[in-house]
């Protein structure tokens, strides 16, 4: 902003400067002129005096006009000369007549001469060697011209005046321009300061700072313009203030619409996308941006989904499913065109919505609708053949009636171990089903259990191990908490052959409770395993009906470790064994919090 100042004020300055030296050349000359006309007047005056005086003194011998002209000379302050027709000098101021030369050749006397009147000349004069200025008329003496009278003065007199004149030109023009530079300064300040004050707002504006604000001022003119510049910057920061909030509201909603999105141009790249879509395609997406899309989607099906959109230009919907892991996982893909004014495409959109739980709890559905009728069914199969056969006439046979009532006692025992089962596990998934929470010492519990199953595992000639590390005790629901260990161990006798190990084994750790339950078993396949805890799932159906089992032990045992707020989990190896591990808190409302 100084270089601006610098040409707006220097421009100014030059000019008021050749004003001013204009002003001067003109002045000077004229001044000279002047003051010098007027010491031409000031003698012609003189001269008349001068004449006048001698004119009317008698003089008898010419010393006495010389001693006249000399006291006349002192009192004008001016050297006077008389010379007669012949240029002779008939009388003189300064020196003596007789030494001078004719004066009949002197310009002013000739001037005088050839006019009949009075001259004025400025010369040097060799007599006094200094530069004069002359004036010379025709000398009268009783009306008969006798000569000229000159008077002459100084020039270096005169040259002073004009030394002083020009010295008072530049004092008052060195002054004149020092206030105009003053006033000139301080209105260029009061003009530019506003504008250099609307450039830095403008300059803070043009880098993204919209709180920068200018001082608006009394000028209307540059008043206004700062104004409009502060209304400007207020609706910039508005603008930006509601473009941010709606940048961060999109952005929130787009990575936790808890769908993956993906936008491509009509080039082909990637140009958007969420952190969904690491779920998805089970991959690190960082890289995909600005690539094209075909180079880094693997999933074939995506691909070609994707073209068809590219060519057909309107929405698309399709169901997918690809593996991921040991697991299928299935996803609802809709695919749309971004149409823009001209009616060309511009981008396009992809939302993949993972269905695998409804395509589980579907699943599962009729999983659980086949299998409550498949378990169902069997007993009422029996119960119905069995009773049908007494009542044509087995029931008068005492040994065929003693066998069918006992398979019919145990088939309605089945059934009503199902049906209970079914209502517990309902009642567990209500939304009003609660725990008793107390504190519960898991050794004493760990020995209650395994005494209720000690007699049923030697039965199969097992052996069942306890062991018990650190502090036990936890908030649970004693009862619910019995119920799941009765529950694994069961299945651990179950799914043991004869003379197998049963080891239950509790740790006390510093946050947590870890109550493991292993066997030497038949094992489960890492395929199987994120199914046991399915309604009905078995993973060997004969020995588990043949054991009484209904399918639904190990849902309720997930169910129950869910409310207490505790982690299942296991781990199996085919022919080796299985160990199922229930973490347990000790602070199970924090963690719910």
């Amino acid at each position: 902003m100084n270089s601006y100042r610098l040409r707006l004020i220097l421009p100014l300055l030059l000019i008021i400067l050749l004003v001013l030296a204009s002003l001067g050349t003109i002045l000077g000359p004229f001044i000279q002129g002047f003051y010098q006309e007027r010491m031409s007047d000031r003698l012609e005056k003189e001269a008349s005096v001068v004449a006048y005086s001698l004119a009317e003194t008698n003089f008898t011998p010419e010393e006495t006009m010389n001693g006249r002209v000399r006291e006349i000379a002192d009192r004008l302050d001016a050297r006077i000369t008389i010379i007669d027709l012949e240029g002779g000098v008939l009388a003189e101021s300064e020196t003596d007549p007789e030494t001078m030369d004719n004066h009949l050749n002197r310009p002013e006397i000739q001037q005088a001469a050839e006019s009949g009147g009075s001259s004025s000349v400025v010369r040097y004069s060799e007599t006094v060697n200094e530069e004069m200025l002359y004036y010379a008329e025709p000398f009268f003496l009783e009306e008969e011209e006798v000569g000229y009278l000159r008077l002459s003065l100084e020039m270096s007199e005169l040259n002073e005046v004009y030394q002083n004149v020009w010295i008072l030109i530049f004092v008052s023009f060195l002054i004149a321009f020092l206030i105009i530079l003053g006033f000139t300064s301080k209105l260029t300040n009061e003009l530019i300061k506003p504008i250099e004050d609307a450039r830095r707002v403008a300059n803070e504006l043009a880098r993204g700072n919209f709180k920068a604000r200018t001082y608006e001022g009394l000028q209307v003119e540059t008043g206004e313009l700062n104004r409009s510049i502060n209304v400007l910057a207020e609706n910039l920061d508005q603008i930006t203030k509601t473009y941010e909030n709606q940048q961060e509201r999109l952005e929130t909603l787009i990575e936790n619409m808890g769908s993956a999105l993906l936008l491509i141009n009509s080039k082909g790249d990637i140009t958007l996308m969420n952190q969904s879509c690491k779920d998805v395609f089970e991959e690190e997406t960082d890289a995909w941006l600005n690539q094209v899309y075909y180079n880094v989607i693997k999933h074939k099906k995506v691909i070609k989904f994707i073209q068809e959109i590219f060519m057909l230009e309107k929405p698309l919907q399709r169901q997918m499913r690809w593996p991921a892991g040991i697991y299928m996982k299935h996803f609802d893909v809709h695919g749309a065109p971004i149409i823009g004014q001209d009616e060309k495409l511009k981008d396009i959109v992809l939302v993949f919505h993972d269905i695998t739980e409804l395509k589980k709890l579907e699943q599962t559905r009729k999983d659980f609708v086949a299998n409550v009728s498949h378990e169902l069914k069997t007993p009422v199969t029996s119960l119905k053949g069995f009773t049908e056969t007494l009542l044509d006439g087995a029931m008068h046979d005492e040994d065929l009636r003693e066998k069918f009532l006992t398979i019919i006692a145990k088939e309605s025992e089945r059934l009503e171990v199902l049906i209970s089962d079914l209502l517990e596990l309902s009642r567990i998934e209500g939304e009003h089903f609660n725990l008793n929470w107390e504190e519960v010492d898991l050794a004493v519990l760990t020995s209650e259990v395994t005494t209720m199953l000690a007699d049923k595992a030697k039965e199969k000639d097992m052996n069942l191990y306890t062991k018990t590390d650190g502090n036990v005790k936890v908030l649970a629901d004693s009862a619910r908490l019995k119920q799941v260990l009765i529950n694994l161990i069961n299945n651990a006798i179950v799914y043991t052959p004869q003379g197998g190990d049963i080891r239950i084994r509790v740790r006390g750790q510093e946050e947590n409770v870890v109550i493991e339950v292993s066997d030497t078993g038949i094992g489960i396949t890492k395929k199987e395993i994120p199914r046991i805890f399915e309604r009905f799932y078995r993973v060997d159906r004969a020995r588990s009906r043949n054991s009484g089992g209904t399918g639904l032990g190990l849902a309720i045992v997930k169910h129950l470790a869910e409310a207490h707020h505790a982690k299942i989990s296991v781990d199996s190896k085919p022919g080796k064994g299985t160990t199922f591990r229930l973490e347990l808190s000790r602070k199970p409302f924090e963690e719910k919090e």
